[in-house]
C-alpha cells in the first residue's frame, strides 16, 4: 500500500497518483465492523470496475485540533490503522494533515481543492460523514458538490445486536469491562503495542516473572484486570496472562501498569516491541491477604488463561 501525506497547500502536479479510483473517506478510529463495511463497499466497487481502493483519512484526529473531544486515548493509532487498511487490501491510502487551517476549508473548497485533483471515480462515505469548515458539508451535500465528477455512495448505520457500531461505543465497553462486547463491534481482538521495560523484578521472585510495557503510543487501556491475551513479540505468538493495575496487594495505591506473564518464555526482552491482543477478560484486579494467596490466583488465572487460549485461533 502506497501512503500519500497531503498538506496545505495542496500541490498534486509532482505525484504519481492513479488515472482513477474508488476513494472511501473517514477518520477510522478502530477500523471496526462499521468502518470495515465502508471499506468493503470501496473494495467491492473497486474491483467491479478494474480500479484502486484508496482511503482518504486524517491526521491527528480532527476532534483532537478542533478541541472537541473528551478522549485522548485512541483504539487504532496511526501505524495500526495503516496496517489493518493494507491487510484489507487498500492500495492508495491519503494521510491528510489536520490542522486549524485546513479545518477552515469550505466543504466547497474541500470538494475542488482535493477530491476533484484526485480523480475519483466514486466516493463512498459513512452516514455520519461530514467535511468542511464547522464540518457543515454532509453525505448528503456531498452528492451535490460533486457535480456529476464522481459518484457518492452512503452507507446506512451498521448495527450489531440491536447497538449502532461506534467508535465511542467501542470506548465505553473496554473502560467499562465488557471486553467481548468490544472484540465483537471491532470484528476482532482488541490489541495495543508497547515496547518493554525494566519493572520491580517482583513477579520473578514469586514464580511468574513479567513483563513490563510501556505504551508506544496513546491507546485506549481496557479497565484494570486481569486478561487472557495473545501476544506477539518478534516472530513468536506467544499466550499469557496480562494484569492492568496498582497491584493492591503490595502498593495499595499507585501509578497503572501493564504486566504480561507469557507461558513457557524466560528470555530477556528489555527494549523489544509487544503486541497485545486481549481475548478474554478473566477477573478484576483484587488484593490479597497474602503473597501465598496471590501466587495461588495467579496459577488459577493462568490455567484458566491456556483453557481459552487454546480454543483460540490466532487473530
Amino acid at each position: 500500500m502506497q501512503v500519500i501525506e497531503l498538506k496545505q497547500p495542496f500541490d498534486f502536479s509532482a505525484r504519481d497518483l492513479p488515472s482513477s479510483q474508488v476513494l472511501a473517506i473517514g477518520d477510522f478510529d478502530g477500523v471496526h465492523l462499521g468502518h470495515q463495511e465502508v471499506i468493503e463497499r470501496a473494495l467491492k466497487r473497486a474491483k467491479q470496475l478494474k480500479l484502486p481502493a484508496s482511503i482518504m483519512t486524517f491526521h491527528p484526529h480532527p476532534r483532537e485540533v478542533l478541541g472537541t473531544d473528551k478522549y485522548r486515548q485512541i483504539l487504532t493509532p496511526l501505524p495500526d490503522k495503516l496496517k489493518l487498511f493494507s491487510e484489507m487490501g487498500i492500495e492508495y491510502t491519503y494521510l491528510v494533515s489536520f490542522d486549524k487551517e485546513f479545518s477552515s476549508l469550505s466543504p466547497e473548497e474541500f470538494v475542488t481543492e482535493m477530491l476533484f485533483k484526485l480523480k475519483i471515480e466514486s466516493v463512498i462515505v459513512g452516514f455520519d460523514f461530514t467535511f468542511g469548515r464547522n464540518g457543515s458539508g454532509t453525505a448528503d451535500s456531498l452528492a451535490t458538490l460533486s457535480a456529476g465528477q464522481f459518484a457518492v455512495e452512503v452507507v446506512r448505520p451498521y448495527c450489531f445486536d440491536g447497538s449502532k457500531v461506534s467508535s465511542t461505543l467501542i470506548r465505553e465497553c473496554l473502560q467499562d469491562g465488557r471486553l467481548a462486547e468490544a472484540n465483537a463491534l471491532l470484528g476482532r481482538s482488541y490489541a495495543i503495542g508497547g515496547i518493554i521495560v525494566e519493572g520491580e523484578g517482583r513477579g520473578r521472585t514469586i514464580g511468574y516473572p513479567t513483563a513490563n510495557v510501556e505504551l508506544a503510543l496513546p491507546y485506549v487501556v481496557p479497565v484494570n484486570g486481569v486478561y487472557a491475551v495473545r501476544v506477539r513479540l518478534g516472530n513468536q505468538t506467544l499466550g499469557g496472562v496480562m494484569n492492568i493495575g496498582v497491584k493492591p496487594t503490595f502498593t495499595g495505591e499507585g501509578i497503572r501498569t501493564l504486566e504480561v506473564h507469557l507461558f513457557d518464555f524466560t528470555d530477556s526482552i528489555y527494549g523489544e516491541s509487544i503486541h497485545i491482543q486481549f481475548v478474554d477478560p478473566l477477573r478484576a484486579e483484587q488484593k490479597f491477604n497474602s503473597v501465598n494467596e496471590l501466587i495461588a490466583q495467579i496459577a488459577a488465572d493462568a490455567d484458566e488463561a491456556r483453557t481459552l487460549l487454546g480454543g483460540k485461533v490466532n487473530e
